[in-house]
């Protein structure tokens, strides 16, 4: 039967479902056999054959046609899994199934009345129909997920078939190893099958499925404090699924293996088309969803050990219930973690692959569920953390992430990108080997709109820093804090900073010590001290090599003052804010004056209008996504707990719930913040006395008079000879008694968890365009808005 004629008599039965008025009985076969015996309809035309409307009138006029449709459609997948998919018309008749129910499945999911449908059991769905054949039926939804696994290692359908021929014994579904049918090499597992075009189509569309059966997060408002599991996927990633372990290796092997590039043949993918990457793009956002799991929440019941081979390390406790979770967090061998790495940050580094010939490389779009992913394994693998950060090759995931973040500053669509590339460096940055591994020389050059310097990692990623704080747009103040806890994290570890970067440090302090910015929100203080906070540390712990800093330190001295002398009376602080109303903002782009940009950059560029985004959760403020440790001497971390009342210098970061409050107020820096909050004497005493400013007074103190004495001695205005002086010179006895380094550690909460989970299925909806799986209908989760 033709194209046409099949999509005809596909259109003619839903036309047909949706204008009966009475039931059609689930044993009318004729009828039910028109959606998916006789037709060869693709993904594509099942969504514009089924329109949206169709689905809610049958769904409210006439409920039992469209459960017997859906239960009719399982029951097709499960006798395909049983028999094992030999005829091409049993294939033809999986593929269709599974094509309807993702375009059914969200109308479902977005009418609450619908929500328990796939988790009761159908009447009668016992093959006798016998009575005792009902107490062990299965709800619907586990028939659906435990058939689409069987159907993902189906010999000679989804998987390389091991036998020569298949007429004499088919293999027999049920006794399958399916550890055998590992889909890549990669992780526990040595055997690259051929590719073959085929499988992977057929693996796509059914992961299409599993990702839209989950997809049912999507249409739940947002709950902060319930480590709500999604049942789909507690299901599905449970002992029940007997692939959960080939599964889970199979998706996070076909992520890691894939090389977008080819053979390093420019224009390959032209002449080409890359069957793989749908497939590693349905792998990747599966994959991502299975392990959205809140750790913060969850104790770890123990699960049996079921896995097998060493990959997995069994000398750890049993962890979560959630076996791909459970797996994640035991991978253990250094070639796999070897493997994982360089995989994700090849992937990565795929679109700043800049070549002399325009398109000659594939750019890969699904960075996004890479960083989700590359996240997760560091939060649930400690021993990946650790392996990241053992080497350099931590800088080949860091380089991508400034390329993101310097590439999506301007964009409003993208400032979830934004967030989860700050939330990764401020994990890796809780770990002093990122802070050391920094001071590597940054020689790659990657095209950024950003000022040309020379010197190392860690000089990139101050100047990126800057550029997002004076160029990047309003809704970014909320990462400001998080920006430069990053700083500070690895402050006592560089070893030399550029004067590039030491004038961008300083034009930073400049903007946040301004008094109309430090009195018009109660939070802003908090930048300065982190600012001085990094300083002290570059001074105390690396003053040898940092000429370029207290060089810089010493020309702006004039701000110092300005702090310590900072004034406190009403009337003074009633002007400050008087002038803020008439001043721009106090970042503005012409006040840092920058040289020429790298070649080969275009400025970041805000987003098209129009462009679709989605409402991303609140994230918590600072002190509630990191916990302070001390570094003692020998190195190792001392959890600090909060004390009622500190008095250090630093104390008065610890106190006051930025929260939500807070987010607002620095968003509004405008007139009408200021009718909510007033800043008083009180106030401003209260943390003026603890600016830590004993170190960098002592240091000018001491250093002004010589550096004076140079200039008039040898009537100098000459830089190098002043840098000269205090490269050599030491403050040895001069300074204060180092204080210890603090270290602000990421700390797992619920609040993350939220943020995680709405901004993956943000993107996941975003993405998915071809078929348009949840356009148009009513998600809870997020909001859908038009920047």
């Amino acid at each position: 039967m033709g194209s046409a004629d099949s999509k005809l008599n596909f259109r003619k039965a839903v036309i047909q479902l949706t204008t009966k008025t009475q039931p059609v009985e689930a044993t009318d076969d004729a009828f039910w056999d028109q959606f998916w015996a006789d037709t060869a309809t693709s993904v594509q035309d099942v969504f514009a054959l089924v329109p949206a409307a169709e689905i809610r009138a049958v769904r409210e006029e006439s409920p039992s046609n469209l459960a017997t449709l859906c239960y009719k459609a399982v029951e097709k997948l499960v006798q395909g899994a049983e028999s094992g998919c030999h005829s091409e018309k049993e294939k033809q008749v999986v593929l269709n199934c599974s094509r309807l129910l993702t375009r059914v499945l969200p109308y479902i999911f977005e009418d609450p009345d619908w929500r328990g449908f796939f988790w009761s059991t159908v009447p009668g769905a016992g093959r006798g129909g016998g009575e005792e054949e009902d107490e062990n039926a299965r709800p619907l939804a586990e028939s659906l997920l435990l058939a689409i696994a069987d159907l993902l290692f189906c010999p000679d359908f989804t998987v390389q078939s091991h036998r020569r021929s298949t007429v004499e014994s088919a293999e027999d579904i049920h006794s399958l190893d399916s550890c055998e049918y590992i889909w890549e090499a990669g992780v526990g597992f040595a055997h690259s099958p051929p590719p073959n075009y085929v499988h992977d189509m057929n693996r796509m569309e059914l992961l299409k499925l599993l990702l839209t059966c989950f997809s049912e997060a999507m249409y739940l408002p947002p709950a902060p404090d319930s480590g709500s599991s999604n049942p789909w996927v507690q299901f599905f990633c449970s002992t029940e699924n007997r692939h959960a372990l080939p599964l889970f290796t199979s998706l996070l092997n076909t992520v890691c293996a894939y090389d977008p590039v080819g053979y390093g043949i420019p224009y390959n993918h032209l002449l080409f088309s890359d069957y793989r990457e749908p497939l590693v793009e349905e792998a990747a956002q599966v994959l991502i969803v299975t392990l959205d799991y809140d750790s913060a929440t969850s104790t770890s019941p123990t699960v049996d050990g079921t896995t097998t081979g060493t990959a997995m390390d069994d000398t750890d406790p049993p962890g979560p219930e959630n076996l791909f979770v459970n797996y994640l967090s035991r991978i253990h061998r250094e070639e796999d973690f070897q493997f994982v790495l360089k995989g994700i940050a090849r992937l990565l580094s795929n679109p700043l692959l800049q070549t002399y010939l325009p398109n000659s490389t594939k750019k890969i779009q699904f960075h996004q569920e890479l960083l989700v992913l590359f996240w997760k394994l560091c939060d649930f693998n400690k021993k990946f953390l650790f392996f990241v950060l053992k080497s350099s090759d931590v800088l080949d995931i860091l380089v991508p992430i400034l390329y993101f973040l310097n590439d999506a500053r301007a964009d409003q669509s993208r400032v979830g990108l934004m967030h989860i590339g700050v939330f990764i460096l401020l994990l890796l940055s809780g770990e002093r080997n990122f802070g050391v591994r920094l001071n590597k020389p940054y020689s790659v050059r990657v095209p950024m709109d950003i000022p040309v310097f020379t010197g190392t990692h860690a000089d990139l990623l101050i100047v990126v820093f800057h550029k997002i704080i004076t160029s990047g747009h309003q809704r970014l103040q909320p990462l400001f804090d998080c920006l430069l806890t990053i700083v500070v994290n690895v402050s006592p570890y560089l070893k030399s900073l550029s004067m590039v970067t030491a004038n961008k440090l300083l034009h930073l302090l400049e903007a946040f010590s301004t008094t109309w910015f430090l009195f018009s929100a109660a939070q802003n203080h908090h930048l300065v001290f982190f600012l001085l906070e990094v300083f002290n540390n570059i001074i105390q712990y690396q003053f040898d090599g940092n000429s370029n800093l207290v060089y810089a330190i010493i020309r702006k001295r004039s701000v110092f003052h300005q702090l310590a002398n900072l004034p406190t009376d009403p009337p003074a602080i009633h002007k400050a804010l008087q002038r803020r109303r008439r001043t721009p903002e106090p970042l503005s782009r012409t006040s840092s004056q920058e040289g020429g940009f790298m070649e080969g950059s275009r400025p970041a560029a805000p987003a098209e209008p129009g462009t679709l985004k989605t409402s991303l959760a609140a994230t918590p403020g600072i002190d509630k996504l990191t916990e302070k440790s001390q570094v003692s001497e020998d190195g190792t971390l001392r959890s600090l707990e909060p004390e009622p009342q500190q008095n250090s210098a630093e104390g008065s970061l610890a106190e006051g719930e930025p929260g939500q409050a807070w987010r607002e107020q620095r968003r509004l820096s405008s007139a009408s913040a200021s009718s909510q909050w007033t800043p008083t004497t009180d106030w401003v005493l209260s943390w003026k006395s603890k600016l830590p400013l004993q170190t960098i007074m002592r240091l000018l103190q001491v250093l002004v008079p010589q550096v004076e004495k140079i200039c008039i001695d040898k009537g100098l205005t000459d830089e190098s000879e002043i840098l000269r002086f205090l490269q050599h010179g030491t403050l040895v006895g001069l300074l204060p008694v180092p204080h210890p380094i603090l270290i602000r550690k990421y700390q797992a909460n619920s609040g993350t968890a939220m943020w995680f989970r709405t901004y993956m299925w943000g993107v996941i909806y975003l993405r998915n365009v071809d078929p348009p799986i949840w356009y148009d209908t009513d998600v809870k989760l997020f909001e859908i808005q038009r920047v």
